[in-house]
Order: C-alpha cells, then structure tokens, then sequence
C-alpha cells in the first residue's frame, strides 16, 4: 500500500479517536455541548475543562513517548529500546518522586518537571559512562546499561517509598501507576511546547537516523556525525520524557508498542516513520485513556495498567518473533 495513504489512514483513525474521546465517560456529554462556549451547563464546563484537556493531553503525551521509542530504536537497532528499557524513565520518575514528597518545601515553579528532567539527564549520564568504562560505544552494551540504570533508578524509589509517611508513599504509589488527571487547558499546551521541542530535534535527524539503524559504519561513512546525533537524540528524549513523567507517571509500553505497529504498516523510512508514530501513539494512548476512565465507571483505571497488560505480551511477542531479537 502507498506510504502516504496508509499515513493519511493513520490520520483519519487519530481524528475520528480525537473526535470521539471527549463525549465518552462516567458522565455522558451530549453534542450539543460543543456549541456552548460559553458553559451555561454542566456537561460543557465538564467538555471543556476536563475531558477535552484530558483528551489533548493524552494525544501529546502518547505522541511523544512514541517519537521517543522510534528514535531509540532506529539508533540501537533494537525494537526493545525505549525510554522505559534504557532507564530515562526511571530517571525522570526519580527526580519526579522527589519533588512529589518535598514540593510542599520547595514550591519551584514547573518544579516536577525541572526535577524529572534532571533525573531523565542523570540516566542518560549513567548509561554514557558505562560505555565509557567499555572504551568504546556498542549498542549491546549501552543497552544493559540502560537496563542496569532502570533497576537502579527503580531501587532508589523504592527506598523514598520506605522512608514516606504514609500519604506521601500512597501519592508515590499511585502517581507511578500513571494516570492522565489534568484539568484545565495549562497543561496540554506546556506538553505542546515540549513535544514540540523534542520532536523538531529528532525530525532534524530522520535521515542520520535512516543510516544509523542500518550501521554506525555505514552511517559515518556517508559523513554522518553520529556521536552529535546520539546526544541530539538523547537530550530530545530526554525533554519529552521528563514532561510526560512529571504529570503522568511513568506511562510505559507506548514508546515500544506505536513504532513498531507503524514500521509493520508504513515500513522502516523514518521520513514517514516518525510522523506516523507519532500521529499513532497519540491516537493509542488516547483510546487507551479513554479504556481507563470508563471500563469500571465511575471509577477510573490508570491507564499506566492499560498500557501495561497490553504492551507485556507485545514485548513478549517481540522477543520470540525473529531470530534476531533472541540474540539479545
């Protein structure tokens, strides 16, 4: 099939999940609360405070996690490689759970999402230097340094959940679960701006990214400066992942599950690749949002759970599908 109409699909499946999400919930909107700007009822002060902020956000969130996963895993040529496996999630929800216990104190403007980001810059640190005690880069090993970096980063929250009272260790708790509760249209525009940033970055890099998921030999060859686009790269995940953790939790499986559907459907040039992940992984987590805040209404699922029940036995599947992946 033609890239550009499976993209185009790939579109008009994210519209019509756009489209539909906001009317579905513990309280049922009627259309004609789209037409009320002005929010004489209660259904459009719902449509337009919550669900529809709730909504963009879980677009832009599953959007960037997405973008995150397929530039990972273009540059370890690995399909395993996202935020989550190479520790910058763990990183970012570090610094995260941080400011969560002691915001009270310190009352830093964008204060989560200042501290996820040193925690998510902290992991990429770690992982770099223990290539460096390697002498050398090598995807392998960069990798298990992630994996290393994850668990320790996982350890260390663990320990600030022990020494919480506990209210702070619940809020940890249930902040990890990951969950999209915002209201009010502040934050899908500072997730705009950071996704934004980030996703300029790794586009500016689609082509260098084509080559390095091929060889860093190859790549170099054909005078790429790979070490600038890994930091490039690093430092672009780095961003989005620190704003989606700081108001969601560290959401996990998107950033694996969304570019590889993709690179299935529309193939491995990231021209289109990065596009369609992103314009998918919004559309993913939105619907998966939209699972969360209505299987059990009125209650609400963390659509960290969902995400996870589904991405487990993808990742499973990942491992077991070609003889490449069990070399890992």
């Amino acid at each position: 099939m033609n890239k550009k109409f499976t993209f185009f699909l790939i579109c008009v499946f994210a519209l019509a999940v756009l489209a539909v999400s906001p009317f579905i919930g513990s309280v049922r909107i009627p259309f004609s609360a789209l037409s009320d700007l002005k929010q004489t009822t209660t259904e459009s002060q719902i449509f337009y405070s919550l669900r529809l902020p709730r909504v963009l956000t879980a677009f832009l969130a599953g959007a960037a996690l997405a973008c995150c996963g397929v530039a990972l895993q273009a540059m370890f040529r690995n399909p395993l490689a996202t935020p989550f496996t190479l520790g910058i999630s763990s990183g970012a929800a570090f610094g995260a759970a941080i400011y969560v216990l002691f915001a009270a104190s310190l009352k830093l403007p964008y204060g989560g999402i200042l501290f996820s980001f040193i925690g998510s810059l902290a992991a990429v640190f770690l992982v770099y230097g223990f290539t460096k005690v390697r002498k050398g880069f090598s995807v392998g090993t960069m990798l298990l340094a992630g994996v290393a970096v994850n668990f320790f980063f996982s350890s260390l929250i663990l320990f600030l959940q022990y020494i919480s009272d506990f209210t702070q260790s619940f809020r940890v708790v249930r902040w990890l679960m990951g969950s999209i509760d915002v209201a009010g249209g502040q934050t899908p525009m500072i997730f705009l701006l950071f996704t934004l940033m980030g996703v300029i970055i790794i586009l500016t890099q689609n082509l260098n990214l084509n080559l390095m998921s091929i060889s860093d030999e190859i790549a170099i060859a054909r005078g790429v400066n790979v070490q600038k686009s890994r930091k490039l790269i690093f430092f672009a995940t780095s961003i989005m992942v620190a704003v989606v953790v700081a108001y969601c939790g560290p959401i996990g499986f998107v950033g694996l599950m969304a570019p590889h559907i993709c690179r299935l459907i529309i193939g491995h040039d990231h021209k289109y690749l990065i596009a369609a992940s992103l314009v998918f992984g919004g559309a993913f987590l939105t619907l998966c949002d939209t699972f969360a805040r209505t299987l059990i209404s009125p209650a609400e699922i963390p659509v960290g759970v969902i995400t996870s029940l589904l991405g487990g036995p993808f990742f499973v599947w990942l491992l077991v599908r070609s003889p490449a992946n069990r070399n890992l």
